[in-house]
């Protein structure tokens, strides 16, 4: 039995080793070449990007008129400097540690054509299309990576997942209105509960039309919904045209904010269930989105009890 156990430890440590040596990072001075994956390849002349993830995101970017833009939103802008950031990674990347070579580790590193961190599938001003999937990460900062039709899979560490965003708001300002909150002195609120008027005096503090003589504002609410009405920020960009499921036509409830030099209006839309997200429009962006239901939420359901207090109730004496 002791001899047994002795074979069966031995065939344990020949296992450890060839995977050791089969799938140990190799350095270019062990394989005598560092190459880059891209031979020739500048970033300027990629001018689409399509990611995709393991959860089935997707965003799709390309470059229209020398700008980067969201493909699927009308050309919603996209910010610059974190594409070109990840198309100086992406050229940037080399064979310098090679991991394994066979088709079966591809899985097991996650850089398989269905089972992989990344897809990212770009195309250049010349037409032709490159793939690059992305997988596990063995280290902090490590990431394996494998170009799409061959079989070797290296690791890198001047890339990894957190780079490739595959969702829009990666790749734009999520900022979608903002107005400066000291600025506005007025705004007017329409939603199923009525319209509400609320105006500040020359000492900063709010009143709100058709208050009665015994009656007070609560001022906090008001500042609350101000504050989220000046700086909304968008889960989702959508597009330039407005879609009847939108709900736009009959909004949940519109928000009009005055300043000394313009007027903003603001419309909350159709709730889409499945994400708990609100269409909105805007009259600063002719893009529509979506925003989280915790944006707009107290401009939908607010109504004048949130505003005005109910009257206390002496209490009988004794």
């Amino acid at each position: 039995m002791k001899r047994h156990n002795q074979i069966l430890a031995g065939l344990l440590v020949v296992q450890i080793v060839i995977s050791a040596v089969l799938f140990w990072p190799r350095s270019s001075a062990a394989t005598g070449k560092s190459e880059p994956v891209f031979p020739d390849l500048k970033a300027e002349e990629i001018v689409s990007l399509t990611i995709t993830d393991d959860q089935g995101n997707t965003v799709s970017l390309k470059k229209e008129g020398g700008d980067w833009v969201l493909a699927d939103a009308d050309g919603y802008p996209a910010q610059a400097d974190r594409v070109t950031t990840l198309l100086d990674k992406l050229v940037g990347l080399t064979t310098g540690r090679l991991v394994a070579r066979t088709d079966a580790s591809q899985r097991r590193l996650q850089v398989a054509d269905d089972d992989f961190v990344r897809r990212i599938r770009f195309e250049t001003a010349d037409g032709k299309e490159h793939v690059l999937y992305l997988g596990s990460s063995p280290s902090y900062g490590a990431t394996h990576f494998r170009l799409g039709g061959e079989t070797e899979t290296y690791l890198t560490d001047n890339l990894t997942a957190w780079d490739v965003g595959s969702t829009a708001t990666a790749w734009v300002n999520t900022t979608y209105l903002e107005v400066p909150f000291d600025e506005v002195t007025k705004m007017t609120l329409e939603n199923k509960n009525g319209t509400f008027v609320f105006t500040k005096d020359e000492e900063g503090h709010w009143t709100m039309e058709g208050l009665g003589p015994d009656e007070s504002l609560k001022e906090s609410a008001v500042t609350t919904m101000l504050r989220r009405a000046t700086k909304v920020n968008l889960a989702v960009p959508l597009g330039k045209t407005e879609k009847p499921e939108y709900g736009l036509d009959e909004p949940n409830a519109i928000v009009t904010l005055e300043t000394g030099e313009r007027t903003v209006v603001l419309k909350v839309g159709a709730r889409n269930p499945d994400d708990e997200t609100y269409v909105v429009g805007s009259s600063e962006s002719p893009y529509y989105v979506r925003v989280s239901e915790f944006a707009v939420q107290h401009m939908v359901e607010d109504g004048r009890d949130d505003f005005v207090p109910p009257p206390v109730t002496p209490t009988p004496a004794p």
